[in-house]
């Protein structure tokens, strides 16, 4: 039905340029407007069935805003932070929280809820979120007619359960009754600009829309107003060390890097992250020019006001090693080859599940030709290379101004070429003493040490996963703890991959650290890793958990930590004589009071 004079209160030219941009608008630019009409004239609601626009009187609403975060590394809690900050400045009250922190059957309470939460693993929570999601998906759910929402799904494209606990949430809100206030948004690894773009719906929403061009409200809305470097603002630090850990004959190369921050004004605690924007092997930059017959000096724009020589973009800006499902069905529409239509048509879910996997830019480019378009067409389809995220491995107190890394070079073989890991490699082979990286830090509050220095601490890090623990010890060397810490420590050769062996050691020595059991996989017929310790220990172990000690794992999510988990709940059922879903509560009780906690990728 379209808008005419005799239907609507609007003049024939005005009834004509409405009917032409109203079949436009997305839903949320229709949400967006509402809210940017109901704050500036109070009366308007766009996209109702009926007439596509009817005029309604507006409800005085709350200023009061729940915000909930599940995050696992921190993007989200930071994002909760910054929508906290920008809606506090427009005079709403808003009380921000953890998942984890936050009793969701109070959920009943709230009448306007934004929930940001990321997606780990194979499509599940964060751990900080879990409580909550498992409650809101269980019968004791409570119903919510009353509640507005609104979700902020973050995740990564190159997974196949993409945003999927944003998905759930959403979708859950909606069959417990909830309203939405605005429409979820689901964020790529680049989420920046989506999260500024969504939380200015909201304020449309809640009658604060805000006027000026994008540019203007990413700035307001989810920029830091501070000058300190961050995630969008990356700090130019300068290599101090690049040392090998692994001795010689190793199968491993495990680089120890030590990097100034001298006056970039970042600090950061143990359990903190540093993340890394990388560049791109030159030599896998150089084949893809080849490849394609690109002019490498021919000039792209990448973003509006930021053009670059082509060779330069594709080593420093976009992703070129991971394939996504969206870029191939983007790809689709520049090449000229049906077998790539064929693979990203619908029916072929599983066939592009195959291809996508360890495969890069290069295969994409190779196996789809002809391809009919130009260099800038096709750079439009990338993605912005995302930031690389490690395990501080350095107490700033023990080394002012300094931040160290521990970092395993990642090599392998896949559909006959050889892969690189793109960071870890740069660090490996391209990065030495005086060399430049960009860089921020990324505070993680899932993953501290315990407030009081006299709660005893037990550290599972095989592999690069000791990194935070090192972290741990120094800090705790620095103010003199004097409570018992436990480290589970495991690799393949204690000769060769005993990663800052002497300093165990010393730790040992001093007292810092109170126990160290080690595996070392390779070194006995039959493979032993830091579960197998943690068995051989159990009653300690479980004496240790009910005298009140803080339990951290650190490393692969995938295997390690699964594996380590599963451990845990046999030492508790039998140690603790309980039974599984005694000690499964055992173990959520610890997460619940912050004294499980887990840095897994």
């Amino acid at each position: 039905m379209q808008l005419q004079v005799l239907n609507s209160p609007f003049n024939q030219e005005q009834a004509e340029l409405l009917n032409r941009i109203l079949p436009t608008l997305t839903e949320p630019q229709k949400f967006w407007l509402s809210g940017f009409l109901a704050a500036s004239q109070g009366t308007v609601a766009l996209g109702t069935p009926a007439t596509h626009v009817q005029l309604q009187a507006v409800k005085t609403k709350t200023k009061e805003v729940t915000i909930l975060y599940g995050s696992q590394t921190g993007n989200s809690q930071g994002l909760a932070k910054k929508a906290a900050k920008q809606l506090e400045s427009k005079d709403f009250q808003v009380n921000i929280s953890s998942m984890n922190d936050f009793k969701p059957n109070n959920l009943k309470k709230v009448q306007n809820l934004l929930i940001i939460a990321s997606t780990h693993g194979e499509g599940d929570p964060p751990d900080n979120a879990l409580t909550c999601y498992e409650f809101l998906h269980s019968k004791r759910a409570p119903k919510l007619a009353g509640l507005q929402f609104s979700v902020l799904a973050l995740g990564d494209s190159s997974y196949e359960f993409f945003c999927q606990t944003g998905k759930d949430f959403d979708k859950r809100l909606e069959e417990l009754g909830g309203t939405r206030l605005y429409p979820r948004f689901d964020c790529d690894v680049d989420f920046d600009e989506p999260a500024a773009e969504w939380l200015q719906g909201v304020l449309g929403s809640l009658g604060e829309a805000q006027s000026g061009n994008a540019t203007q409200a990413h700035e307001s809305a989810l920029q830091s107003v501070e000058s300190q470097y961050s995630r969008t603002k990356p700090f130019q630090a300068e290599i101090l060390e690049n040392i090998n850990l692994n001795g010689r004959g190793s199968n491993k190369e495990t680089r120890h890097l030590e990097i100034s921050l001298e006056g970039s004004g970042l600090t950061y605690d143990p359990g903190d992250s540093l993340g890394i924007y990388p560049e791109n092997d030159p030599a896998l930059v150089d084949l893809l020019l080849e490849e394609t017959r690109w002019n490498p000096e021919e000039l792209v724009t990448v973003k509006q006001g930021d053009v670059r020589p082509l060779r330069e973009a594709l080593l420093s800006y976009y992703e070129i090693t991971v394939l996504t499902k969206p870029l191939l069905q983007k790809a689709a529409t520049l090449s000229a080859c049906k077998e790539l239509q064929d693979l990203t048509a619908e029916g072929n879910e599983e066939k592009l599940k195959a291809y996508l996997a360890r495969r890069d830019l290069l295969d994409l480019i190779r196996d789809f030709t002809p391809w009919i378009s130009s260099a800038q067409e096709f750079v439009t389809i990338l993605r912005k290379i995302p930031a690389r995220l490690y395990s501080i491995a350095s107490s700033l107190s023990a080394n002012p101004d300094e931040v160290h890394l521990t970092i395993g070079a990642v090599r392998y073989d896949a559909h006959g070429r050889g892969r690189n890991g793109v960071c870890s490699i740069q660090t490996a082979e391209r990065l030495n003493p005086g060399d430049i990286l960009k860089v921020y830090v990324q505070h993680n509050e899932n993953f501290k040490l315990p407030q009081s220095p006299e709660t005893p601490i037990i550290m599972i890090g095989p592999g690069t996963g000791v990194a935070p623990f090192r972290s741990f010890m120094q800090e705790r060397e620095e103010i003199g703890a004097t409570s018992k810490s436990w480290l589970f420590f495991g690799d393949q050769h204690f000769l060769t991959d005993f990663l800052y062996q002497i300093e165990w050691q010393k730790w040992l020595q001093n007292g810092t650290l109170t126990k160290l059991d080690v595996a070392f996989s390779r070194d006995t017929k039959q493979k032993v890793y830091v579960q197998h310790r943690m068995l051989e220990q159990s009653k300690e172990l479980f004496e240790w958990l009910q005298e009140g000690a803080a339990l951290y794992i650190c490393g692969d999510e995938k295997h390690m930590a699964h594996d380590v988990h599963k451990t845990l709940l046999e030492i508790i059922e039998k140690e603790g004589v309980m039974s599984r879903e005694q000690a499964v509560e055992y173990l959520a009780n610890l997460q619940q009071q912050k004294r499980y906690q887990r840095d897994v990728y």
